[in-house]
């Protein structure tokens, strides 16, 4: 059954996608990556006005770091292990309370990253991330790219006066280059997954994000789904 409501998952996003109906086709690339890392410690981080709001031009989420007191802290129910993924990659240690980074976009003229997902179906989300690019430009790089499906909660919903792009689920893959004979030629990388949604999560404000990161850490280019209104 389960494998079943995985297939229904991907059938569900693969139309979607078609459709371009929650995908980032026409959205203009962000500027910079913001992250916001809470402690699972730290409710009043969540609750207080963002240190670091959402600036223009950013695509801004926010990650909540899991602590030594497992489910007995306040925000663990929100908690992703994802996050010390995250923060292995950036080089950070875990926050006692609260802490952002901010990442500017280089923006890749050699590609073009999209992202999009399907409708929510038996906990799972269909998604996905793909860059289109001429190959010389991607000549001799392995590129991490990161799928994230996010909760956008408005400012003054679940007690956050901020607005909130919250982490729910992750998807690290690594693409590398074509080789060197092939370069000439335009290359496609895709991934396509099933994401799972976990509890407590509100389907209707999920979405996915996604950028590409190279070995240096740069962020070459970035995405956002934004689902069209109905009809």
């Amino acid at each position: 059954m389960k494998h079943f409501f995985l297939w229904l998952s991907l059938i569900a996003g693969a139309a979607a996608w078609a459709q371009g109906s929650c995908a980032s086709d026409g959205q203009p690339m962000p500027l910079a990556l913001t992250e916001r890392f809470i402690s699972a410690d730290c409710a009043p981080c969540w609750s207080a006005p963002s240190p670091s709001p959402a600036a223009a031009g950013a695509l801004t989420i926010d990650w909540i770091v899991p602590s030594a007191r497992g489910d007995e802290a306040p925000l663990s129910a929100a908690a992703s292990r994802d996050a010390w993924l995250r923060l292995e990659t950036l080089g950070r240690a875990a926050p006692a309370t609260s802490f952002s980074t901010r990442t500017q976009v280089k923006g890749d003229p050699g590609g073009t990253l999209r992202v999009a997902h399907g409708v929510a179906l038996g906990g799972y989300i269909g998604a996905s991330i793909e860059l289109k690019t001429s190959g010389q430009a991607r000549q001799h790089q392995t590129l991490s790219a990161w799928l994230v499906l996010v909760e956008t909660i408005a400012a003054g919903a679940d007690g956050t006066a901020s607005e909130r792009n919250l982490v729910r689920n992750v998807l690290l893959s690594s693409w590398s280059a074509p080789e060197p004979a092939s370069t000439t030629a335009p290359a496609s990388y895709r991934e396509t997954r099933p994401l799972s949604i976990p509890p407590g999560a509100t389907a209707a404000r999920l979405r996915v994000v996604g950028w590409l990161q190279d070995a240096h850490g740069r962020v070459l280019s970035a995405a956002q789904s934004v689902c069209a209104p109905p009809g």
